[in-house]
């Protein structure tokens, strides 16, 4: 009997251990971590990630690597929580699910490609001449293949990841644009549309100008005419310097269309959908010139030298 008693004694207060243990773990779970909104987290086991943690937060326990090890482990990288001074069974489950801190990366119509590349390098802190590789070792070509559009890539992504990210997003746009315009997707055909895209997107003043500016192009060449045009001389490092008399007469390129017949041999710039959609559907006209007008900051069309020379002596 008293060994009965002495059993049960020890029951109890094996009961109340477990139940001050219980308590004691309930209440250290809702002890606020006082987080901000964001976190960095290395790669590593549980532990280690915590031990780090430990460092800037609250001391974090075994029990607490252990339970950050149930909910799937902590994901690496700038993750973005739910808010601040969160209780810490919830900072530990949100950083198994929590989303990358994103930013974004914006490429605007008409800009060239190793300018932005080096601009996304500069922003991030990235490698300009790895970013260029992985760029080269996956493009079917170099100039006009990028999309301008905002794109949004997690904060610490390395370059091959955004390059990638980039190329595929490229890839879908072309072959379902060309799908929808032309039925098809060659890839060669495709390019010279965006050759002429891009001779469109540096010209034009804005997209209602594109299918004027397409059909000047479509009438200077079946005149046999060179086309003449400042935009074409903006290629690469030369995305945004201004036109003059003597870089026409000393650029060699194959960009400069004051010395060359024809579109230049590769894209100029990265396109919009409008000016592509204006390669498709150029506007009926008879225009073989026009100049950009100083007051409108669009341009003057004319059918006839002596009309151009005319709208160049007004803006004089």
């Amino acid at each position: 009997m008293k060994f009965f008693i002495k059993l049960i004694k020890a029951a109890c207060i094996c009961i109340e251990l477990a139940a001050i243990l219980l308590l004691a773990v309930g209440f250290d779970l809702h002890e606020r971590v006082g987080n901000a909104t964001t976190v960095q987290i290395g790669q590593g086991s549980s532990t280690k990630i915590l031990s780090e943690l430990s460092k800037s937060y609250p001391k974090f326990t075994k029990f607490d690597a252990r339970l950050l090890s149930f909910y799937g482990g902590a994901k690496t990288g700038e993750l973005e929580l739910s808010g601040e001074n969160l209780p810490k069974y919830q900072f530990l489950y949100e950083l198994s699910v929590a989303k990358p801190v994103m930013n974004e990366i914006k490429l605007i119509p008409g800009e060239t490609t190793i300018v932005f590349l080096k601009q996304l390098a500069k922003d991030r802190g990235l490698s300009f001449s790895e970013l260029e590789r992985e760029y080269n070792a996956t493009a079917p070509f170099y100039e006009g293949f990028l999309v301008p559009e905002t794109y949004k890539i997690s904060k610490n992504e390395s370059e091959k990841n955004i390059i990638d990210h980039l190329i595929s997003s490229a890839q879908k746009f072309h072959e379902g644009l060309s799908r929808e315009l032309s039925g098809d997707y060659n890839a060669t055909a495709w390019k010279q549309v965006l050759i002429k895209a891009s001779v469109i997107q540096k010209e034009a003043a804005n997209a209602d100008e594109m299918p004027l500016v397409a059909s000047v192009i479509d009438n200077r060449l079946a005149k046999n005419m060179r086309l003449q045009m400042d935009g074409t001389l903006n290629y690469g490092e030369f995305s945004h310097v201004k036109i003059t008399p003597q870089r026409i007469r000393t650029d060699t390129s194959h960009y400069n269309t004051y010395l060359n017949d024809g579109l230049p041999k590769e894209p100029v710039c990265v396109v919009s959908r409008d000016a592509i959609r204006a390669v498709f559907a150029p506007a009926k006209s008879e225009y073989l010139y026009f100049m950009r007008n100083k007051k409108t900051g669009l341009h003057d069309f004319a059918r006839t030298q002596a009309e151009h020379e005319r709208n160049v002596k007004a803006q004089r």
